[in-house]
């Protein structure tokens, strides 16, 4: 990656975000044959690109609050995440990338001088997702996304209220963030984001089971770290073992998967060296925060509920 960096003071971050382009698209794809999958992926490689877009065009039309900009483009992909489920498997990955891309834009502090290298990352993104699909078996089939069927006698589509209620918490964050200070607001946005469901009772769950998995994951992360600086490797090959469990614990097991995600998080900011012990701490609980307000969101504004004899 350093050769073909682009000369801006953020290039040298054109792997990370290319990396982070490619991995969540591949945990969004779910089909089953290699073209269905290939053009998947690049749609889903595409709209992180566009997410990390709309993070620096925000920054370009507001400069003067740079951060502030940056969080209220989340608040743009925290609706997306919500919304786009009502067009199925593919909708729902666009959304979560949307989110993801603005989220990878944020964290770089990426500005329009890096909008050449967000081109360059999703290329590289593209072939190092579509690739390996190709070269790959037929994927065995994927557990089927759950259609929110709440009460929809309601003016308001289930979809729309889950985006309305996921952009209403995480702009409460973002002004608590601008009132108060945060570590990294973006975890708390997050954790709001992906805890929306389509009812109140999935929500409440999810709330719960992505507090349990967190509060696990983090202490054994922040009990690898003494390793962290003097065998790397296992340390990189601990994350990657963490993510394929999280992949494969989504659809069911969703404490399991937060769990799974949390470790690989804190203990690949370990071994790059890029962290505090606040900051590793503030993952647990900014979870919990972000957990909360998504859950408030959820229960004031909108809320969905089950239909008799229907599912989550």
């Amino acid at each position: 990656m350093p050769g073909i960096a682009l000369p801006s003071p953020r290039g040298v971050y054109l792997g990370s975000i290319a990396a982070g382009f490619a991995l969540w698209a591949s945990v969004s794809e779910a089909r089953t044959t290699r073209a269905e999958s290939s053009r998947d992926l690049l749609f889903l490689v595409f709209a992180a690109m566009a997410g990390a877009a709309t993070t620096i065009g925000l920054t370009v039309l507001l400069p003067n609050t740079f951060q502030a900009a940056s969080e209220l483009s989340l608040v743009v992909g925290a609706f997306c995440v919500g919304y786009l489920r009502r067009f199925g498997v593919l909708g729902t990955g666009i959304g979560s990338q949307i989110f993801i891309g603005q989220l990878l834009a944020y964290g770089y502090g990426l500005t329009a001088a890096d909008l050449g290298m967000v081109v360059v990352a999703g290329a590289i993104a593209v072939m190092a997702v579509i690739v390996p699909r190709v070269l790959s078996g037929p994927a065995e089939h994927p557990a089927i996304a759950p259609q929110y069927t709440g009460d929809q006698a309601m003016p308001v589509a289930a979809e729309l209220r889950m985006g309305l209620q996921a952009a209403a918490a995480a702009l409460a964050i973002v002004a608590l963030n601008l009132g108060i200070g945060l570590e990294h607001s973006a975890w708390a946005v997050t954790a709001s984001t992906y805890t929306i469901s389509g009812s109140l009772e999935g929500t409440s769950q999810r709330v719960m089971r992505r507090i349990v998995g967190t509060s696990i994951g983090v202490p054994l992360a922040l009990a690898c770290l003494p390793i962290a600086t003097d065998a790397p490797l296992i340390i990189w090959a601990a994350a990657g073992l963490a993510m394929i469990v999280y992949a494969m614990a989504r659809p069911e097991r969703y404490d399991v998967a937060c769990g799974a995600y949390a470790f690989a998080l804190v203990v690949t900011l370990a071994a790059t060296g890029g962290y505090t012990t606040g900051m590793l701490l503030s993952r647990a609980w900014e979870t919990v925060l972000g957990g909360v307000f998504g859950f408030l969101a959820a229960h004031v504004l909108w809320p969905i509920r089950l239909g008799t004899g229907r599912t989550r």
